[in-house]
C-alpha cells in the first residue's frame, strides 16, 4: 500500500511525537542537578562531584544505590503520568503541532524524562548539552533507540548496546554523532522508529476508546497508562544497567567525542544496512518485541 508523505509515515509520524514532546515545558532534566538531588542521600559530596564531572560508574557508587534510586525516580514519574493522563493536562499543549495529539505528546513527555533521568544514572552523557529548543539528531536517534528498548524490541537493545559499547571504549562524554545519524547505527533508528510510529498509533487507538466510555474514562486512561509506562521504564532501567558502560571502569576524558564507526561482524546491523532503503512495512515486520 502506498503510505502518505510526512506524519502519515510511521517513521514521521514516530519522530513528530517525540520532537514535540522533548520541546514541552518541564520535560528536559538537568543532568547536574538531578544527580546531585538523586544521589544526596546516599553519597558523600566527592562521590557526588565525581559522578556530576564525569560519571557514578566512573565515580564508584554502588550499582545497589544506582538501583534504588533509579526505582524511586520511576515511581514518581509513573505516579505523576498516570495522574495527568487521568485529569488530561499538559503544560505547552496549545504549542503543540495540530498533527500531534496532546495526550500521545504528554505520555512521551514523562517517557523522555525517565528516559534521561535512567540514563544520567547508568553513565550516559547530558543528552540534551544545550539550553535552546533544538533537539539535534543524535539526541533524536538514541531516544529513539530507548523508546525501542522501553517497547521491547530486539534490535533497540542490540543497538543501544552498540552505541554504549562505542562510548565505554572511548570513554567519551558525548553521543557518538556519526555513527547515529549516518554510520552503521542510523538504520536501526529509522527501523525502530517505523515500528513505533505503528505501536504508537495502536496505544491512542486504545486511549481514545477508554476516554469514550462517560465517568470511567478517566480513570481507565490512567490505568492504561500505569499498566504501560511502569514495565516499559523498568525495561529501561534493567537494559542500561546491564551494559558496559554502567560499570565502574575507565574514567571519562574531556573533550572525548566518539565520531566514527565501528564495523563488527554483526548480523544485525548487516541486516539493518541492507533493509535501510526498504519499505517502511518491512522493517515493522523485522520487529519482534521480546517476552
Amino acid at each position: 500500500m502506498k503510505q502518505g508523505k510526512g506524519i502519515e509515515n510511521p517513521e514521521s509520524r514516530f519522530s513528530a511525537v517525540l520532537l514535540a514532546a522533548a520541546k514541552l515545558p518541564g520535560v528536559r532534566i538537568n543532568r547536574e542537578t538531578y544527580l546531585r538531588s538523586a544521589l544526596a542521600r546516599h553519597c558523600s559530596e566527592d562521590d557526588i562531584r565525581r559522578a556530576i564531572e564525569e560519571t557514578p560508574a566512573a565515580a564508584g557508587i554502588p550499582v545497589e544505590v544506582l538501583d534504588k534510586v533509579a526505582n524511586d525516580s520511576i515511581r514518581f514519574e509513573t505516579g505523576k503520568v498516570s495522574a495527568l493522563s487521568a485529569a488530561a493536562g499538559i503544560p505547552g499543549v496549545l504549542a503543540l503541532p495540530a498533527t500531534v495529539p496532546a495526550d500521545v505528546a504528554q505520555y512521551f513527555g514523562h517517557m523522555v524524562r525517565i528516559a534521561q533521568k535512567l540514563a544520567y544514572l547508568y553513565s550516559w552523557p547530558d543528552l540534551f548539552s544545550d539550553d535552546g529548543d533544538d533537539v539535534d539528531d543524535a539526541t533524536m536517534g538514541v531516544l529513539t533507540l530507548f523508546f525501542g528498548v522501553m517497547f521491547g524490541t530486539q534490535s533497540a537493545n542490540a543497538a543501544v548496546g552498540k552505541v554504549a559499547g562505542m562510548m565505554s571504549k572511548q570513554v567519551a562524554k558525548k553521543l557518538p554523532q556519526k555513527a547515529l545519524t549516518q554510520g552503521v547505527i542510523y538504520p536501526m533508528v529509522k527501523k525502530v522508529a517505523a515500528y513505533l510510529g505503528v505501536q504508537m498509533t495502536k496505544q491512542s487507538f486504545a486511549k481514545a476508546v477508554s476516554k469514550a466510555i462517560p465517568l470511567v474514562g478517566a480513570v481507565v486512561s490512567g490505568g492504561l497508562t500505569l499498566a504501560t509506562y511502569l514495565p516499559m521504564a523498568k525495561r529501561l532501567k534493567k537494559h542500561l544497567a546491564s551494559l558496559p558502560l554502567a560499570e565502574p571502569s575507565n574514567r571519562v576524558m574531556d573533550g572525548e567525542v566518539v565520531d566514527g564507526d565501528i564495523v563488527e561482524d554483526d548480523e544485525p546491523f548487516a541486516t539493518a544496512q541492507a533493509d535501510q532503503h526498504g519499505a517502511d512495512d518491512a522493517a515493522i515486520k523485522l520487529e519482534e518485541p521480546q517476552s
